[in-house]
């Protein structure tokens, strides 16, 4: 169900770039999208000067390579690509390219632009041996709403909310508060790909989530709550598709806690609770010269860098609450952090999907350019681009779920919960699909998708409906019978000829009961515990 770039789309692309030779504005976008076809996803961090981006780059990365002061380098646009070895190319607005020095600190890298202006750089480019850059180039953006001359600027160009070229396959947008030209922002980037409301290009963010609660135990579990009323916003659902809380600094800590940071954590559970609580009221306090801690003022410092005062507030609760393993603390500040249900939305909207996002992307502008600037031969490059649409299911499904919650969008509101998590919108496995625990066994998964294919047949089917839900409805259809295909080789241990997959799927459409199981509440997750619960009760008869 998901892959690499579909057949035909570079050839389509090589075809435009031909026909569109003439039109300067237009061979530049396509020579763009026909490039990113062969690199990774790339994915922009996008948010207000003090957002969290460079921490969270970094906690994306596992390593302190984005500076996070208010420095030179974070006035410009900074790749980070994976690289065997470490990297740092600067790239001039004179076109010149030169390496700069890689000076690295405390397991990362420190940055410098060596003497040159940041107005006179189009942008850093960082090779970086990290296996979670394999997947995705991470971005870093100067701020938007920046006070500072031009470095808003540098990210909206980048962005192609100016010139049309977007640099970013996608973009994570982290926000306190979404503000209208944060909104902006983003429908721009979705208008300059040629993506405009696709939901699976965009991610929001609530960064500093520590802070929404003031820094209490229980802050992540109030900026939860703020990100839900968030993402029930129709502005921003019709930007974004998803909110997430993230707590940067936590994440960070988690990724790069080390054995002497256990250590001191250690020392500070173990001391009078009163003291410790009266210490972390602020970080003057922790930093003083005298404690009531055997800890140095230097240890303390280090520790409030890497955590921050949340950070030791909830370690210190998490080592008396009894976790002592190293690994074990880094893994729950990483679960508590937001950084875990990050790392999986970007998979699943993002880097499990990039063939077919970029594709679809490509497809999108191809159709875009027939309608702004029409070229000898356009019906042949317009049958050309729905063909190959057609022809992959993930450019199909990535279509669809682009238009599901749009003004007008051709399924009913009782429909789309279903649609889009079949469409593969929370995770693209069958068990993701049907709304269904992993590891539910195959013959469940089966029983719950063959109820599914049923029901969306009938919808494709309905004599009462308009020809634009019939048309989705076949798509779903489509999603429904990929995970019976999918479920089908698993269970085979083989890949069987799709006349096998399908001719299995017409015996367990047989063999299925009649009457009221055709008739499943439309919610997947509603009738996929009903069918579950029934296929249990039978085993254990």
């Amino acid at each position: 169900m998901t892959g690499p770039v579909p057949d035909g789309v570079r050839a389509l692309l090589d075809d435009a770039l031909v026909r569109w030779a003439d039109v300067p504005e237009a061979a530049a976008r396509l020579a763009a999208a026909r490039r990113r076809l062969d690199e990774p996803l790339r994915v922009a961090l996008v948010g207000r000067v003090k957002a969290g981006k460079s921490t969270l780059l970094n906690a994306l990365v596992g390593a302190r390579v984005a500076p996070t002061d208010a420095g030179e380098c974070t006035r410009v646009v900074t790749e980070y690509r994976h690289g065997a070895v470490p990297r740092v190319v600067l790239h001039g607005t004179d076109g010149v390219t030169r390496d700069l020095p890689v000076r690295r600190a405390g397991g990362g890298l420190r940055l410098d632009l060596a003497g040159t202006p940041p107005e006179d750089v189009t942008a850093l480019v960082v090779d970086w041996p990290s296996p979670d850059l394999l997947g995705a180039t991470l971005v870093d953006t100067p701020g938007t709403g920046s006070l500072s001359v031009g470095t808003s600027d540098r990210t909206h160009a980048f962005l192609g909310t100016e010139a049309g070229l977007a640099g970013a396959d996608a973009v994570v947008h982290l926000t306190r508060q979404p503000q209208p030209d944060d909104l902006a922002v983003l429908s721009a980037f979705q208008a300059a790909t040629g993506a405009t409301g696709t939901l699976t290009t965009t991610i929001t963010v609530l960064s500093r989530a520590d802070e929404v609660g003031a820094g209490r135990i229980d802050a992540l579990q109030a900026a939860a709550a703020v990100a839900r009323r968030m993402s029930a916003d129709p502005q921003l659902r019709a930007v974004s598709s998803a909110v997430v809380p993230v707590a940067g600094q936590l994440a960070l800590a988690g990724r790069t806690l080390r054995h002497g940071d256990l250590v001191a954590l250690r020392a500070l559970a173990g001391a009078d609770p009163a003291a410790v609580t009266a210490m972390l009221l602020t970080a003057d306090r922790f930093c003083r010269p005298e404690s009531a801690v055997p800890l140095s003022a230097e240890v303390r410092a280090g520790l409030l860098d890497r955590l921050g005062l949340f950070g030791i507030r909830l370690s210190v609760a998490l080592v008396r609450a009894g976790i002592g393993d190293a690994d074990a603390l880094a893994g729950e500040l990483l679960r508590r952090s937001g950084l875990t249900e990050l790392q999986r939305l970007l998979a699943v909207h993002f880097t499990d999907r990039g063939g077919p996002v970029r594709a679809a992307a490509a497809l999108r502008l191809v159709e875009e350019l027939l309608e702004a600037h029409p070229v000898d031969g356009a019906d042949a490059v317009r049958a050309e681009a729905e063909r190959i649409r057609l022809a992959s299911d993930d450019v199909a499904e990535l279509a669809l779920l682009a238009r599901t919650r749009a003004p007008g969008g051709p399924l009913p509101a009782a429909l789309l919960a279903e649609a889009e998590r079949l469409l593969g919108a929370a995770g693209t496995t069958p068990a993701d699909r049907l709304g269904l625990p992993e590891g539910t066994p195959a013959g469940a998964l089966r029983t719950v998708a063959v109820q599914a294919l049923r029901r969306w047949r009938e919808v494709a089917a309905d004599p009462l409906g308009d020809r634009a839900a019939a048309d989705a409805a076949d798509v779903v259809v489509r999603s429904c019978e990929g995970v019976l295909a999918a479920l089908e080789d698993s269970s085979a241990g083989a890949e069987p000829g799709p006349r096998g997959a399908a001719e299995q799927r017409e015996r367990d459409e047989e063999e299925q009961p009649g009457g009221a199981d055709e008739r499943e509440p439309v919610e997947v997750g509603v009738a996929g515990r009903g069918a579950l619960r029934q296929v249990q009760d039978q085993q254990g008869r």
